[in-house]
């Protein structure tokens, strides 16, 4: 059949497989390529370490987030899910690739924290509607394509709850990640490692969301307790509790 469009997510779909293979990174067809980009534990890869980011351990020890229900978004290894975890939060977490998951419950196992860990795709997984007090996004947003915005935002829609909060963080314009304008990432079709954002892109992105805090993620040794690279932006947005 040649006239194969008739809702949004076939929209979606479409403008998914002009990307391929680099669609590979946020389609179920992860395994062809976070699989192989998780499968060696050892190589140099800063947030392979078992510490959560700093942003994040800051917002908990300012009291900006206190004990709910969580949502790590694209959790990796499992690094913040597990120190979510120790601080009191009840965690769901989620990735694509398999390799990842695995992983991410044997540490989980071997900290003793009990995480209930999703292997799929967070815009079609049966995640509990309204369920999340925080959604933290540590990596996600910024291998997603333009479209996938749309998804993104309906899916904190759906699982945020009202007056809950969204971590994130994401390339930084000038420092990592490619500055293109949206549509030239479709004459491209390519995504060039990544898409990086500026302060007032992120705003936009999330102006329907009050903003709590802006920063540069702060640059951490290699022998700190928590993750921190500078070329990453982090952002704290609260969900209006009205909606």
């Amino acid at each position: 059949m040649n006239r194969t469009m008739r809702t949004i997510d076939d929209v979606l779909d479409l403008l998914d497989r002009l990307f391929a293979p680099e669609a590979d990174r946020w389609t179920g067809n992860a395994s062809s390529w976070w699989d192989d980009f998780y499968a060696d534990r050892g190589k140099p890869v800063p947030f392979f370490a078992s510490k959560p980011d700093e942003n994040l351990v800051s917002y908990i020890e300012r009291g900006l987030l206190k004990p709910g229900r969580a949502l790590d978004l694209g959790c990796g290894p499992g690094r913040n899910a597990i120190y979510l975890a120790s601080m009191g939060f009840e965690v769901d977490a989620i990735d694509l690739s398999p390799t990842a998951v695995a992983w991410a419950e044997e540490r989980a196992r071997e900290a003793g924290a009990e995480i209930r860990f999703h292997c799929g795709d967070a815009f079609t997984a049966d995640l509990t509607p309204g369920g999340y007090d925080l959604v933290y996004d540590s990596g996600c947003l910024h291998h997603l394509p333009p479209h996938r915005r749309v998804s993104y935002l309906a899916l904190l829609d759906r699982v945020l709850v009202p007056g809950g909060h969204l971590g994130l963080g994401c390339f930084a314009a000038g420092a990592m990640g490619s500055e293109l304008p949206d549509e030239e990432f479709y004459r491209e079709a390519r995504l060039h490692g990544g898409l990086a954002y500026t302060p007032d892109e992120v705003r936009w992105i999330f102006s329907d969301y009050a903003e709590v805090e802006m920063r540069r993620m702060e640059e951490q040794p290699a022998d700190a307790p928590v993750f921190g690279a500078s070329f990453l932006i982090t952002a704290l947005f609260r969900r209006p509790a009205g909606d």
